[in-house]
């Protein structure tokens, strides 16, 4: 299966993306007891998690806006049913279809994040769980041009609340080996941004940072790697973990009950 990423959607074969993919990986990880029922992933990428999700679930269905992603899922998972459209709305989908439904780094890629979840609750059974994360802009190293918004964790969930009967707000974050990583990662990002003496990477449109910053966001990565090689492919989810200190983790994990 040929890969379709930028840093954005991070590899899983390249071993400077792996502290990456393996902190978003993470969360199927911990959502995997979880699953049944008919499941619905909103925004499934490539499928970083399906293999998890799929045998535990009575039926499986994902959305995304990437044909040529969904071409290949389909071929993998016969059993599965994936759904090529814009989001949001879910306008392919029925009200109250799905025990559960995961959502992971999508909400700060949608202009209408309210109607995303007001969607997501819709297609939920009565008593049904969704499952949402997002980067905690708190520990974001800089403006990433490819997102519409950032959260913090009281922000994500007063906006949860507007539509699920109930929302726990809980965290994804890293051991010792996973926030050294983070800290060089920090450290380097800020050589490159101390050039910025303007605030560019917030003045200007997105559209004309995404690619300077793809391009440096790889160099970056690649800098890491050759500087602790051991570090970066040795992280493994394993070094992530669920939080209930939802404001100073990495990502958050919004639990979001109908």
């Amino acid at each position: 299966m040929s890969k379709i990423f930028t840093t954005e959607i991070t590899s899983d074969n390249l071993t400077s993306d792996n502290p990456i993919h393996q902190r978003l990986y993470k969360a199927y990880v911990a959502v995997e007891p979880f699953i049944k029922g008919d499941v619905l992933e909103v925004g499934c990428g490539e499928g970083r998690g399906i293999d998890l999700m799929i045998p535990k679930a009575s039926s499986f269905t994902a959305v995304d806006k990437i044909e040529e992603a969904l071409s290949k899922l389909r071929q993998k998972y016969p059993t599965g049913k994936f759904i090529g459209t814009n989001i949001p709305p879910l306008s392919a989908l029925a009200d109250n279809a799905y025990d559960v439904v995961v959502t992971f780094q999508v909400i700060e890629h949608i202009e209408d994040d309210q109607l995303f979840l007001k969607e997501i609750c819709r297609v939920l059974k009565p008593g049904g769980v969704a499952y949402v994360t997002t980067p905690n802009r708190k520990l974001s190293l800089s403006r990433n041009p490819w997102h519409i918004r950032e959260y913090l964790a009281d922000e994500l969930k007063k906006l949860g609340e507007k539509y699920f009967a109930s929302v726990e707000m809980k965290g994804i974050t890293g051991n010792e080996k996973v926030m050294t990583y983070y800290q060089q990662n920090k450290k380097s990002v800020e050589r490159i941004t101390r050039f910025d003496i303007l605030n560019l990477q917030y003045r200007l449109p997105s559209s004309i940072l995404r690619i300077p910053y793809e391009l440096m966001n790889r160099w970056n990565r690649n800098k890491l790697q050759a500087q602790a090689t051991g570090l970066v492919k040795e992280i493994h989810h394993t070094d992530y973990l669920v939080t209930d200190q939802a404001a100073e983790a990495l990502d958050l994990f919004m639990i979001c009950r109908k």
